[in-house]
């Protein structure tokens, strides 16, 4: 989903079977795995041979080449759209600002390319995982759930679908928004800096060329700033200036400072518009929970194991294992227990 809204931004096309042949969404895929993979080359030079020898400078080359072919492709399509008079999209924009007449220098094909990319790339992953997040904290926290659908539902009243102009007076989606981000920041280590040049940090002496990695997933549940950080509660958003934009470093899901992600305001509203749709739309009648100690692994598995013997309905399971006839997915009953009996004897 996330994919294809910023595939439609960007290009105004949606690239789930792939372009040119490219399966764009694996090689996405691809890319954030290998963005996120340590080179020790980049850290003892003299080392770098290894990056050959476990394959991944053969994986580089062959996920850049597949890139810029799928890259190439966007751009050609756009300029013959651009020249039919279509309407312009971000591709539409950095070409036509190209030539450097409104930014003042201009802009390499190499230098469009990679923006596209952070386009493509930053902006799926880190509004699926957002997204992921909050319905998974939602489900977890029936009550919160309850009070979100709610305020948007008596919002959106009357309404089939809920739109832009609906989000600004929804004060606890945003809230639930913020505290996900909090517990659950998209890239819990932030993409790290470098001195350029000698520096005082916290009373000591840092030397240039020195990297430094900001952990937001600690910051956010920092005993000092926040109050039962372990513990999800939205409503303290509800009162708080506190947000996400940079100007409070108690919460920087977004980065900060020059380095500040430039998306923010984008990413922001795809979130709000897409969580307001789903608790528009949908009910999440069942309650989860997730038992995280031992005494309540005990209590279920032990001391209530009948109560809790049967398995939720599950679509993937009924399709790939011939309506859940299998061993794990069977409902707890006189077919599980037959079945069960077999497996035992073999």
């Amino acid at each position: 989903m996330t994919n294809n809204i910023i595939s439609r931004v960007t290009t105004r096309r949606a690239y789930n079977g792939g372009d040119s042949g490219i399966p764009v969404k694996a090689l996405l895929e691809e890319l954030l795995i290998l963005l996120g993979i340590f080179s020790i080359g980049d850290y003892i030079p003299w080392l770098k041979w290894v990056d050959k020898i476990n394959s991944l400078d053969s994986r580089l080359k062959k996920v850049a080449k597949d890139l810029d072919a799928f890259l190439e492709s966007a751009i050609r399509n756009k300029k013959a759209e651009c020249s039919a008079g279509e309407a312009k999209d971000f591709v539409g924009v950095l070409l036509e600002i190209q030539d450097g007449k409104e930014t003042g220098f201009p802009l390499q094909r190499d230098s469009l390319k990679a923006i596209l990319l952070n386009s493509f790339a930053a902006g799926t992953d880190s509004i699926y995982t957002t997204l992921e997040w909050i319905m998974t904290e939602l489900l977890m926290h029936p009550r919160a759930m309850e009070t979100l659908q709610n305020e948007v539902r008596g919002l959106a009243q009357g309404k089939v679908e809920v739109t832009e102009d609906d989000l600004g007076n929804m004060h606890y989606l945003k809230a639930v928004i913020k505290e996900t981000f909090r517990l659950h920041p998209p890239v819990p280590l932030l993409i790290p800096r470098e001195s350029m040049e000698e520096v005082k940090l916290l009373g000591y002496h840092i030397p240039a060329k020195t990297q430094v990695i900001i952990n937001a997933w600690t910051i956010g549940r920092d005993l000092f700033s926040w109050d039962d950080p372990e513990d999800y509660q939205q409503d303290k958003f509800l009162n708080s200036n506190i947000d996400f934009r940079g100007l409070n470093f108690e919460l920087i899901p977004f980065r900060a400072g020059r380095r500040g992600c430039p998306a923010i305001t984008f990413a922001i509203m795809v979130i709000e518009v897409t969580l307001a749709k789903i608790v528009h739309k949908f009910n999440f009648a069942k309650p989860v929970i997730v038992a995280s100690s031992v005494n309540a692994a005990r209590d279920i598995m032990k001391t209530n194991n009948l109560v809790w013997s049967n398995r939720p309905k599950c679509k993937m399971a009924d399709r790939l294992l011939y309506d859940s006839k299998d061993v794990a997915f069977s409902p707890y009953g006189e077919y599980w227990r037959k079945i069960r009996s077999v497996t035992e004897k073999v």
